[in-house]
């Protein structure tokens, strides 16, 4: 019997344009099985068939380093869960310095658990996004965030965190378009600029990748407060 989540791992990197070193590709998939194994105890996934695993948590992940360069950037990820897209991109991105941001403490404690044990290095920050970029206002390279918030309430939690001249990249599912269009005034008095959408197929589903260029500070009055966010997005 083959390691089916390692095989689909490998069938889906050409499709990305990576082709990181075998030893990355087992990490990947030792912290994949590590995260399957603590689902049985917390809720921290859906999804835990192998192949399933490899496509729309390892290999969805990955996107974002398809799409920006991410050499010697440091990276945070905005309510990374059970630590996705963020640590596979700093498993497969070795001179990527990465950030963990959620706000549950169970999650982020289990990681800074696993992470060592693994022997991938990434930093694990318990807080709210909203209120974290207090001290950490546009000192990243690139934002990215899966699965947290539609857009334009993305958005605000994210392009406070980036610097002028870096990215935020924000992983989606086939809305990806129709939350653009709704986006386009966040994306304006975030001082935000669309680069590019990226279509990935995993399963025949489709996968949005949208990436904005920081090109001018975000104003002070952002991030509001959660509830004002949400009441009225941007």
């Amino acid at each position: 019997m083959g390691d089916r989540m390692l095989e689909t791992l490998n069938a889906g990197l050409p499709d990305l344009g990576l082709s990181p070193e075998m030893p990355v590709r087992e990490k990947l998939c030792a912290f994949a099985r590590a995260m399957v194994k603590q689902n049985e105890v917390m809720n921290l996934t859906g999804i835990t068939e192998d192949a399933a695993v490899a496509k729309l948590h390892l290999l969805d992940s990955l996107t974002v380093a398809a799409c920006v360069d991410m050499d010697g950037k440091t990276l945070i990820d905005v309510g990374c869960g059970a630590g996705f897209p963020g640590v596979p991109l700093a498993i497969a991105c070795k001179n990527t310095r990465v950030t963990l941001l959620d706000s549950l403490g169970k999650r982020m404690k289990w990681l800074e658990e696993v992470l060592p044990s693994l022997e991938i290095s990434a930093q694990c920050v318990t807080a709210r996004a909203e209120e974290y970029v207090a001290d950490r206002r546009e000192s990243y390279d690139i934002a990215t965030s899966r699965a947290v918030a539609r857009l334009n309430i993305l958005l605000e939690l994210t392009a406070p965190y980036v610097k002028v001249g870096g990215f935020v990249v924000a992983l989606k599912g086939s809305a990806a378009q129709e939350e653009l269009a709704e986006a386009k005034n966040a994306i304006k008095k975030l001082g935000l600029s669309l680069v590019e959408t990226r279509e990935f197929v995993f399963d025949g589903a489709s996968h949005g990748v949208i990436v904005l260029k920081k090109i001018a500070p975000t104003p002070a009055a952002y991030p509001r407060r959660f509830a004002k966010i949400k009441q009225a997005p941007l």
